[in-house]
């Protein structure tokens, strides 16, 4: 996967950047850990402009979670409760656990989006749910600038500093996103097979 980032980003350039981050922030797996340390790789040897990658991170960042914003409000919370009965292990959620999730959203529904973008994987999720307790878009998006743009900030420095030990460390990135694939699939896993549906009644 590194090598395949790698050239995407020297190839595509700041587009390239902005449709990774996209990417990214649709399909977890795919690690921003990853993306944006490459990205200020690039603009400390000179390829690019540190401003320009800035804008490529946080805006794919940001376009990449409306979907599921929006498909989190389209869905709503009635669907997303028949759905779970249905499929409940495979969505490891039962309607309780929806109920409990939504009540603590709504209590803290700006903090979660805000930190939930400084965390791997919960960057992309943490739209679900704010768009099925019909969090106000605007600030939702707001929420998410600063959360997207102070973990994509950190990575940048992180990659723009590392320049020169770069080729070094590159099999351990290698590494380290193929892990962040394994543990999220070896979750998910976890959580089917210990999946206990509570639910006693059709909704």
């Amino acid at each position: 996967m590194f090598s395949w980032i790698l050239h995407v980003i020297e190839s595509g350039g700041y587009i390239g950047i902005f449709l990774l981050m996209i990417l990214e922030t649709l399909f977890p797996p795919i690690p921003s850990e990853v993306v944006i340390p490459l990205a200020g790789f690039a603009a400390a040897k000179g390829d690019l402009n540190i401003i320009g990658v800035i804008v490529a991170t946080v805006g794919g960042g940001l376009v990449g979670c409306i979907p599921w914003y929006v498909l989190g409000r389209a869905y709503g919370i009635a669907r997303l409760k028949k759905l779970s009965l249905r499929y409940g292990r495979v969505l490891t959620l039962c309607a309780d656990d929806i109920d409990r999730a939504q009540a603590w959203f709504k209590k803290h529904g700006h903090q979660a989006v805000f930190f939930g973008r400084l965390m791997p994987t919960v960057r992309s999720l943490i739209s679900v749910p704010a768009g099925i307790a019909h969090m106000p878009f605007l600030r939702f998006m707001v929420y998410s600038f600063f959360g997207t743009f102070i973990w994509s900030s950190l990575l940048l420095f992180a990659g723009y500093v590392l320049e020169s030990q770069y080729d070094q460390i590159s099999v351990y990135i290698d590494y380290l996103s193929n892990a962040i694939i394994i543990a999220f699939v070896s979750i998910y896993i976890y959580r089917v097979i210990t999946y206990k549906n509570k639910d006693t009644k059709e909704i």
